[in-house]
């Protein structure tokens, strides 16, 4: 019970403290892109995104494709956000492992000679009810603006130690009426699992990512070809699981070509049986010790049905420059 009561006291007291630092725009958070690096789901965001080395619970290969051959079970993963002004961003994946025998081994306890796995997903992001005018000022209507990443990873775990990821990722956005643009992306990511308590993992995202923008079927021979590149995102994370007092701690640092380097934090507990709960911090910039850090708290729910395990996720993460802060609700599905 004091594991409990000192672990809710530490969210709530970092939680509090964090919500006076005064606001400041990161740099990277204005980069093509965007959308695709506020995160992955209620349960990643509420743990501050600092993910890319966890490998309990329910994964994702979006924080590191080395990830999906811990996934225990087939998970299924639905989340829609809730946000200020008309802006969306839902997410959609599924992930799980195959296990490979050794065709010598007959043993009746045998372990698998190696493990792999797969996971798959979608991020959808827009802005809806923008407000059109011509020239002179008239109203032409609503306008929306519509931007997806589809991502698919592979990896191998090659040893009880080591796994290694690769993950393709195609964006598309479209802009206005004729104006789109594709993109496409790799991630690589490992993972070192010191023990069971201890992992270890690198990530690059973003690799060869960017846009490319023609904009002469609106403005014909006036028109523009421009390129816009992504921040390619190089990472470290640690985590560590304690199984005794169920305590999973995550921590993670950024650093990208667009001059930021970030800290993230985070922390599950699974203060009754299926109810976990969760606390972070992302965005610490050490580049810019003024900006603002992105707090967040959440929570799950899970129950056996029959043959599966059902999930219900929360998060809540305080967002600067809006009216009001995320909530991010999902479900997800093992079995």
């Amino acid at each position: 019970m004091m594991y409990r009561i000192n672990f809710i006291f530490a969210l709530l007291f970092l939680f509090s403290i964090s919500i006076f630092a005064q606001p400041k725009f990161v740099d990277i958070n204005t980069r093509p892109g965007a959308f695709s690096r506020m995160g992955f789901g209620a349960r990643g965001i509420g743990m501050g995104n600092a993910m890319s080395a966890v490998t309990e619970g329910n994964l994702v290969s979006y924080y590191n494709p080395a990830l999906s051959p811990f996934q225990e079970g087939n998970s299924f993963q639905a989340a829609y956000s809730l946000l200020s002004l008309d802006r969306s961003l839902n997410f959609l994946s599924f992930t799980r492992k195959f296990d490979f025998y050794s065709a010598y081994d007959n043993s009746p306890n045998k372990k698998p000679k190696r493990t792999a796995g797969i996971s798959a997903g979608i991020i959808n992001s827009g802005v809806s009810a923008i407000d059109g005018r011509d020239n002179n000022g008239l109203q032409t209507g609503e306008l929306s603006t519509s931007e997806n990443q589809f991502f698919l990873s592979v990896a191998n775990r090659f040893s009880e130690h080591i796994s290694i990821g690769l993950a393709v990722k195609f964006y598309h956005y479209k802009l206005y009426q004729n104006i789109t643009s594709n993109a496409f992306g790799i991630d690589i990511g490992a993972l070192y699992r010191i023990d069971n308590n201890w992992n270890v993992s690198l990530m690059i995202s973003d690799l060869n990512s960017r846009y490319e923008w023609d904009t002469s079927p609106i403005y014909d021979q006036q028109g523009l070809k421009t390129i816009d590149n992504f921040p390619v995102l190089k990472k470290i994370g640690v985590s560590y699981f304690n199984p005794e007092i169920k305590l999973l701690t995550a921590i993670e640092f950024e650093n990208s070509n667009a001059g930021t380097n970030i800290i993230r934090l985070g922390a599950e507990y699974n203060i009754y049986d299926g109810l976990f709960l969760r606390g972070g911090f992302d965005q610490f910039n050490l580049s810019n010790v003024d900006a603002s850090l992105k707090p967040s708290l959440g929570f799950s729910y899970s129950q056996k049905l029959n043959d599966f395990i059902l999930s219900v996720d929360y998060a809540f993460m305080i967002e600067q420059y809006s009216s009001s802060d995320r909530h991010i609700i999902g479900v997800n599905f093992n079995f």
